[in-house]
C-alpha cells in the first residue's frame, strides 16, 4: 500500500525527464485498458459492465421540438428543464451512457457562495433541484450528501474574501460562520490549524452523485413525455439558408436515423467544439488533464465538512471514511487531440504536475501522510478563457445553442444553468442575467483565436483559486485589439485594461511606460518569466479590498475633469450603422426611447465595447425575427472616440473644431459633423462623467493628428488624459448608469430610474412596452437607490444593504466619489413583505450597508447627491 506522500516522491524521484504539457497530447496519454471499479470515486456509474451494445436504446422520432446533445449533467438538466417548463417534444442523445466523457468522474462537490449574485441564485436552484424536488417528483434519491463545507484562509486578504462573500450569503439567506483557528480545529479535528487565520464554514454546502443525479433527472424527464436515447452518437448538423439568408438548425443526423428540428443544444463537454464544427459554429473551449486521488480509509473523517483551501490550491471532497483529493495547478496538461472512442476512461496520473498538490493536502490534514491511496482519478474536463461557461444561442446559426464549457464546474452549476437555457429556448431568453455566460460576451476575432482560447484558458485554470480583487486583469492574450491612441497613450504611462479583447486605457501612471508584454505561463512549461515586468508590478500592488495604493492618481484623473479639463480614449466603443427603408420602424421598435426627433432612414449607434457584441447580434436577431428590412454595419475598427470633459471643454475645443460650441448653437444631447484640425470628425455633446463636453468620433487616420491638437489646445488649462477608474468613479457620482453593474437583462428602465428614456407617454409600440406599462401600473418591487456613508470605507459591490436591521438587497456597484468625499454605492432593493418600494419606503427607513461583517450606516439618496438638478452638462458652473 503507498503512502500519500512517499507514492508521489516515489514515482517523481524515478528516472524520467520532464515533458512539456504543451507536447504531453498524445493518445498514449489516456489507458486503453477499461476502466476498473477501484478507479470510480463512486458506488455506481451509469456505464454497462458488458460494453455498449450495437445500437441506440431506443428507437429515433422523426421530429422533435429540441434536440439536446449529450447525457452528462448539463444535458439532463436541461431536458429535465424544458419537460418541467412544458416543452415535452424533446430529445436527449447520447453516444455512449449517461455521464460518459466527464460527468461521471466529476467530484460532484457544491459550495453556495460565490462573488457572484447569479452564481449564489444558480447554485441555490441546483441544491434544491438535487436535495429536494427530484425525490418529490420521482421518490428516488439523487445521492445529495449536506455535509457542509469550509473555506480555507491563511492570510487576511483570503478572509476578508470569505467576509465579503458572508456579507452576500446574509442577503440569500444562506447561512453561514466565521471561524477562529480553534472553533475550526473543534469541528474538524484531523486538520491542522497552526497557519490559520480563520475559516468560513457553510453547513448546507454538500456533494452529488453523478449517476444518482442524472439517472434521477432523466426519469423525471421521461415521465413528463422526453425521449432519452443513449448509445446513439450525432455524425451531423443539418444547417438551412432561409429567404432572407438567415442560417437555421434543421436536422441532427446520427447512423441510426435524422431527427428534423429547429434547435439543437450542445451540452457536449470536451467535444462540444468537435460538434459545433458539425454546424460550422465556433465554440471557443479547450480540453485539460483534470486530476483527484481517493485516499484509503481515514479513522476520524466521517462526516466532516468538505474542504476547499484555497492558497494551497487545493480541495479535500469527503468520500464516505476517505477523502478525494484534488486542486488547480499552474501546468495543467492540455489535452489536443481529443478522442471521440474516450467514455468512461482515464488518463494515467502524471504525478510530475499532480504532486504540487500533495504538500497542501498533507498540511492540512496530516493524517494523509500515513495513508494510503485507493484510486487515482484523472479525466478530460473543458476549460474556457474567463472560466465561465459557455451559454445561450450562436452568433453564426440560429437554433444552435451552446450548455457547455462548465471548467469542473457542471455538477454545481447544472441545475440553474439547465433551468435558464431551457428559459432562453422556449422564450428567446433566459430569466436571469446570464450575461457572464452568453457566448456572445466574446468578440467574435476572438472565438476561433487558437492563442487566445489557449492562454485564457490556461491562466483561467491557473488562477481558479486566486483571490478575486476588484481590479485585476488578466495577462494572457493581452493587445489583441489596439487603438489608434495606443502607443502614443502607453508612451504617457497608460496602464491598460482588457476588455472585449480591447485595449482601453485604466489610469495612468506617473512613473512612466508601462507596456502589456506578451504571456509567460506564469513560468509554467519552461516558458521563461518576464523580468522587470512593470506593468504586472503595478497590476500586484492593485490587488487589495483597501483603498489601492493608487487612489491619489484616480484621484487627480477625476478632480480634474470636475475642475479643469480631461480627455478620455473611449475608442473601443462599438460603432454600428443601421440603415434601410425600414430604419427607422426598427429604431422605433428597439430602442425605448425616442430616437425620431428628425426624420431619417440612417442611425449610427455608440455602443460600449464590452457589450459590443452582445449588442450587435442581439440586434440582428430582432431585425430578423421582425421583418425589418435593414442592414447593420460595424465601423468599431475604422473609427476612434476620444471625450473631452470639464468645465474647461468648450474653450480647449473651440480652438480646435469650425463651429460654435455655445449651448444655442451646440446644445446638449446634439451631434454634428464638422472639421477638427482639417479632419472631419462626428462631434457630439454628450457626458457619462457629469460635464460640459463632447465626444469626437474620428476616422482611424486622423485620430493622432485631432489628439494632438485637443492636447496642443489644451495645455493652458491643464488637460490631462484620464481613463476608465476615474470614468467608474465620475458616472457613480453622477449617478449614471453602467451596463452589466447598475443596468442588466434582469433589471427594467423603471426599476433603473430610466423612465425618462421610455417613449410610454407616446402611442409608438417598442420591445417590452406591454410589460412596463404593467409594471409602472402595479408598481415596483425593487428598484435602485443611491447609498452614501459618511465613513471613508472601501466599497466595491456586494455589499449587503438593511433596512431597518432587515437585509433588503446588496449594491451592484460601489465606488469612492473624490468631488463629494464619500463612498457611494447603487443597489436595487425590495420590500420584505412583497409590497410596493415607494419613494416613501425609501424615505421612512434607517438604511446600513455591511461589509466584510462589518456595519456602516448609510444615507439614501432618491437623486444623485452630485449636481441633481443637472446643470453642469449644461454648462451652468455657478
Amino acid at each position: 500500500m503507498a503512502f500519500l506522500r512517499s507514492a508521489v516522491w516515489r514515482v517523481f524521484s524515478a528516472v524520467r525527464p520532464p515533458l512539456s504539457p504543451l507536447c504531453r497530447t498524445s493518445t498514449r496519454s489516456y489507458s486503453s485498458e477499461p476502466t476498473k471499479e477501484k478507479s470510480v470515486p463512486y458506488e455506481k456509474t451509469l456505464k454497462q459492465e458488458d460494453g455498449a451494445s450495437s445500437g441506440p436504446t431506443k428507437p429515433l422520432p422523426r421530429s422533435a421540438d429540441a434536440v439536446v446533445i449529450g447525457g452528462g449533467s448539463l444535458g439532463c438538466q436541461t431536458i429535465y428543464h424544458l419537460a418541467k417548463m412544458g416543452m415535452t417534444n424533446v430529445v436527449l442523445l447520447e453516444r455512449d451512457r449517461l455521464t460518459a466523457g466527464t460527468t461521471w468522474h466529476t467530484a460532484g462537490l457544491l459550495w453556495q457562495l460565490r462573488p457572484s449574485d447569479v452564481e449564489v441564485e444558480l447554485l441555490a436552484h441546483t441544491r434544491n433541484v438535487i436535495s429536494k424536488d427530484l425525490e418529490e417528483e420521482t421518490g428516488l434519491h439523487t445521492g445529495w450528501i449536506q455535509n457542509g463545507g469550509l473555506f480555507i484562509a491563511s492570510n487576511k486578504q483570503r478572509l476578508d474574501e470569505y467576509k465579503r462573500l458572508m456579507s452576500l450569503g446574509k442577503v440569500y439567506g444562506i447561512e453561514s460562520h466565521v471561524l477562529s483557528p480553534a472553533e475550526t480545529k473543534d469541528l474538524y479535528p484531523l486538520m491542522n490549524v497552526d497557519d490559520l487565520y480563520g475559516t468560513l464554514y457553510v453547513p448546507k454546502d454538500g456533494t452529488m452523485d453523478p449517476a444518482g443525479t442524472c439517472t434521477t433527472l432523466t426519469r423525471a424527464a421521461t415521465a413528463r413525455g422526453a425521449t432519452v436515447i443513449e448509445n446513439c452518437p450525432v455524425t451531423g448538423i443539418q444547417v438551412r439558408t432561409d429567404d432572407i439568408g438567415v442560417k437555421r438548425v434543421k436536422a441532427v443526423e446520427t447512423q441510426h436515423g435524422t431527427i428534423e428540428t429547429p434547435c439543437v443544444v450542445n451540452c457536449a463537454g470536451v467535444w462540444a467544439t468537435k460538434l459545433g464544427e458539425m454546424a460550422r459554429v465556433k465554440v471557443p473551449l479547450i480540453a485539460m488533464h483534470h486530476a483527484y486521488v481517493v485516499t484509503e480509509r481515514i479513522e476520524g473523517i466521517q462526516n466532516m465538512p468538505n474542504v476547499r483551501d484555497h492558497d494551497a490550491s487545493v480541495y479535500l471532497r469527503l468520500q464516505g471514511d476517505a477523502l478525494s483529493v484534488g486542486g488547480y495547478e499552474r501546468n495543467p496538461i492540455f489535452w489536443d487531440e481529443v478522442s471521440d472512442k474516450f467514455a468512461f476512461s482515464l488518463f494515467d496520473l502524471d504525478w510530475d504536475v499532480f504532486m504540487q498538490h500533495i504538500e497542501g493536502a498533507v498540511n492540512r490534514v496530516p493524517a494523509l501522510e500515513q495513508t494510503g491511496i485507493k484510486s487515482t482519478v484523472c479525466g478530460p474536463e473543458s476549460f474556457t478563457a474567463d472560466h465561465k461557461p459557455l451559454m445561450g444561442e450562436t452568433p453564426e446559426v440560429r437554433g444552435f445553442f451552446l450548455g457547455c464549457g462548465f471548467n469542473s464546474a457542471g455538477m454545481m452549476l447544472g441545475g440553474g444553468c439547465g433551468r435558464e437555457l431551457a428559459h432562453w429556448i422556449i422564450h428567446g431568453r433566459p430569466e436571469k442575467d446570464m450575461y457572464g455566460y452568453d457566448i456572445r460576451r466574446f468578440h467574435n476575432s476572438l472565438t476561433d483565436n487558437k492563442r487566445w482560447i489557449r492562454e485564457r484558458s490556461h491562466e483561467s485554470y491557473a488562477k481558479n483559486y486566486s483571490l478575486v480583487f476588484p481590479f485585476d486583469e488578466p495577462l494572457a492574450s493581452r493587445n489583441m485589439r489596439k487603438d489608434p491612441f495606443h502607443q502614443v497613450l502607453t508612451e504617457q504611462g497608460c496602464m491598460f485594461q482588457e476588455r472585449h479583447g480591447w485595449e482601453r486605457p485604466g489610469w495612468f501612471n506617473k512613473e512612466g511606460p508601462a507596456p502589456v508584454k506578451d504571456y509567460d505561463y506564469y513560468g509554467a512549461y519552461d516558458v521563461k518569466r518576464n523580468e522587470k515586468y512593470k506593468y504586472d508590478e503595478l497590476l500586484g500592488q492593485e490587488y487589495t479590498f483597501d483603498f489601492p495604493p493608487h487612489h491619489d492618481v484616480i484621484k487627480n484623473e477625476c478632480l480634474s475633469c470636475r475642475h479643469s479639463v480631461a480627455v478620455f480614449d473611449m475608442s473601443y466603443f462599438g460603432k454600428f450603422y443601421l440603415t434601410g427603408p425600414d430604419a427607422k420602424k426598427a429604431a422605433d421598435w428597439l430602442f425605448t426611447a425616442d430616437v425620431n426627433k428628425k426624420p431619417g432612414d440612417a442611425y449610427y449607434l455608440a455602443i460600449g465595447g464590452g457589450v459590443a457584441e452582445h449588442n450587435w447580434n442581439h440586434i440582428k436577431t430582432v431585425l430578423q425575427d421582425q421583418g425589418f428590412r435593414c442592414q447593420l454595419t460595424d465601423h468599431s475598427e475604422n473609427m476612434g472616440m476620444i471625450s473631452i470633459q470639464g468645465p474647461k471643454s468648450r474653450e480647449v475645443l473651440q480652438e480646435v473644431l469650425d463651429t460654435d460650441l455655445s449651448n444655442e448653437a451646440f446644445p446638449f444631447s446634439s451631434h454634428k459633423v464638422v472639421i477638427a484640425a482639417g479632419h472631419q470628425v462626428r462631434a457630439m455633446r454628450l457626458s457619462f462623467v457629469g460635464e460640459l463636453g463632447w465626444e469626437l468620433h474620428i476616422p482611424k487616420d486622423s485620430c493622432l493628428p485631432v489628439y494632438r491638437a485637443v492636447m496642443a489646445a489644451g495645455a493652458k488649462h491643464g488637460i490631462i488624459n484620464s481613463g476608465y477608474r476615474a470614468i467608474d468613479s465620475l458616472s457613480i457620482e453622477k449617478g449614471y448608469r453602467h451596463w452589466h453593474a447598475d443596468l442588466r437583462p434582469d433589471d427594467t428602465p423603471l426599476e433603473a430610474g430610466l423612465a425618462f428614456t421610455c417613449k410610454l407617454k407616446s402611442s409608438v409600440p417598442f420591445q417590452g412596452r406591454d410589460m412596463l406599462e404593467k409594471q409602472k401600473k402595479e408598481g415596483l418591487k425593487r428598484r435602485i437607490v443611491c447609498f452614501t456613508t459618511d465613513e471613508k470605507v472601501p466599497m466595491f459591490g456586494l455589499e449587503a444593504i438593511y433596512r431597518n436591521g432587515v437585509p433588503v438587497g446588496h449594491l451592484r456597484r460601489a465606488d469612492y466619489g473624490f468631488y463629494i468625499d464619500k463612498t457611494i454605492g447603487y443597489g436595487y432593493i425590495r420590500n420584505p413583505d412583497g409590497g410596493v418600494v415607494s419613494a416613501n419606503f425609501i424615505k421612512s427607513g434607517e438604511f446600513t450597508l455591511e461589509r466584510m461583517g462589518v456595519v456602516y450606516k448609510a444615507k439614501a439618496h432618491l437623486k444623485s447627491p452630485f449636481d441633481p438638478e443637472n446643470k453642469r452638462v449644461k454648462g451652468i458652473y455657478d
